[in-house]
């Protein structure tokens, strides 16, 4: 009599990636409570020193049909916050992952290869920059910054907007031995960035030569394709598709670049 045999287990799907952002999520797990204070006293504090406060001396702006001041002022923040947020996700977390606790060595030291490392900390982005402006939009809308349908619209674009300085900040984390590099690119790009890119004010308000180098940098168009979904208005779908496009572009070569970066760190 012919022996009886179990069909084989079949073995459950796997995305590339999904390891990595595991570990991700468990590590987050025990250390969200802290992350959870800045995420909500950051909002508070920029809404309310900066829209609440200065914009009771700002005038109604002109621009996007005279909204009040702080309705202008929060969708550039949230942009500008996943900006800040996505580049310290890519920049001393991954540093800590290839030399100081080497755990991208241990990981592919297993089944999992450079891929599933790089698509992993980019689905883990999207995760963390979801949290963090989704937390800002809320905020925003309890002060009273969001009168407009189309704002959750914007938390899309505002995540989008920090993958787009992520990832290619991921591949140059990838080259460096060590942290430097870091306060440097936070001090002299991101700050000036963050100043002179329509979070707190038009950059028409700028001389012409700034407001043409505006549009080269990636901010601002994270900040204008934020800030006309919150309002509800400039909704140009020309405008707004070359404001997604040039940011997904962004995201697409810092991945790839990432992919190659990582796999000559870790692949000997």
């Amino acid at each position: 009599m012919a022996a009886i045999t179990s069909p084989a287990p079949r073995r459950a799907f796997r995305f590339p990636g999904q390891r990595k952002l595991e570990h991700s999520l468990l590590v987050y797990r025990r250390v969200w409570r802290g992350t959870m204070f800045g995420t909500l006293v950051s909002p508070v504090l920029f809404l309310t020193a900066m829209g609440v406060a200065l914009g009771s001396l700002v005038p109604t702006m002109t621009a996007f049909g005279g909204v009040p001041y702080l309705v202008f002022l929060a969708p550039g923040l949230m942009a500008s916050t996943a900006m800040q947020t996505g580049t310290q996700e890519s920049s001393w977390p991954l540093i800590a992952g290839f030399r100081w606790n080497k755990t991208f060595e241990a990981m592919v030291g297993t089944p999992q290869g450079v891929r599933d490392i790089v698509l992993g900390h980019l689905y883990w982005l999207v995760v963390r920059l979801g949290i963090v402006t989704g937390v800002f939009l809320i905020v925003s809308w309890l002060f009273g910054a969001i009168t407009s349908p189309t704002a959750i619209l914007a938390w899309p674009a505002a995540i989008l907007t920090g993958l787009a300085f992520s990832m290619p900040m991921a591949a140059w984390t990838a080259t460096r031995k060590n942290e430097q590099s870091f306060s440097i690119i936070f001090r002299f790009i991101l700050t000036p960035l963050f100043l002179f890119s329509g979070t707190f004010f038009p950059i028409e308000q700028l001389p012409q030569f700034f407001q043409t180098l505006a549009w080269f940098t990636p901010l601002f168009h994270g900040v204008a394709l934020t800030r006309s979904l919150a309002i509800g208005q400039d909704l140009d779908p020309l405008v707004l598709a070359i404001h997604a496009l040039v940011l997904i572009a962004l995201v697409v070569v810092g991945t790839v670049l990432a992919l190659r970066t990582f796999r000559k760190r870790l692949i000997v």
